[in-house]
């Protein structure tokens, strides 16, 4: 079971739509370029993932806050790490949309039963 990590009750999911046929080219980028970028500002995900079924093309990435303020703090991190600008310029022709929600978890007893 996928949840928010105890004490990050914020989750921010990101939706990238690539460009059909660049998904190999676009994960390429993002796992060399982006992601040690985005494990040292963010720290590590809740989940990466592709669609197989419904909107074809789009990779979902989940990340965790404490709250407004520690999100914002570490997004200002990956803004101005010095090799971000890097990916994004290597990325952007792969990209055709992006969608951002941040959802907050919700303590259901049922589901504390399930934990561990």
């Amino acid at each position: 079971m996928l949840t928010a990590p105890a004490g990050r009750p914020l989750v921010n999911l990101r939706r990238y739509t690539i460009t059909p046929r660049r998904m190999g080219e676009f994960l390429d980028v993002f796992d060399r370029m982006a992601m040690p970028v985005l494990l040292e500002t963010l720290g590590p995900p809740i989940g990466f993932y592709t669609t197989v079924i419904g909107s074809l093309n789009q990779v979902v990435h989940l990340w965790a806050y404490r709250d407004f303020a520690d999100m914002e703090a570490r997004w200002k991190a990956r803004d101005t790490h010095p090799r971000f600008a890097d990916y994004l310029k290597a990325s952007g022709h792969l990209i055709v949309a992006q969608e951002d929600e941040v959802v907050r978890a919700v303590p259901l007893p049922s589901l504390a039963a399930t934990a561990g």
